[in-house]
């Protein structure tokens, strides 16, 4: 019988503002998930980004109607 690899995750502390954590607290509301669920999906998503940036890739987003488009940038 093979045991499988057991899922090793370590612990951050993070400090956030008062407006930071009632956002983060909205989010988890919104998306039914935990903060640490939504951290680590934001935290994804920003490498993700930061890749395809690095790459030469743009990011913009368009209103439904088409109208207005605006570039994204990572700092």
């Amino acid at each position: 019988m093979q045991l499988k690899a057991q899922k090793r995750e370590k612990g951050i502390m993070l400090s956030l503002s008062e407006v930071e954590m009632e956002a983060l607290a909205r989010l988890a509301d919104r998306k039914g998930q935990t903060k640490s669920a939504i951290l680590r999906q934001a935290l994804r998503l920003y490498e993700s980004l930061d890749t395809k940036l690095s790459e030469g890739n743009r990011l913009v987003l368009e209103a439904p109607d088409k109208m207005d488009k605006a570039e994204v940038l990572l700092l």
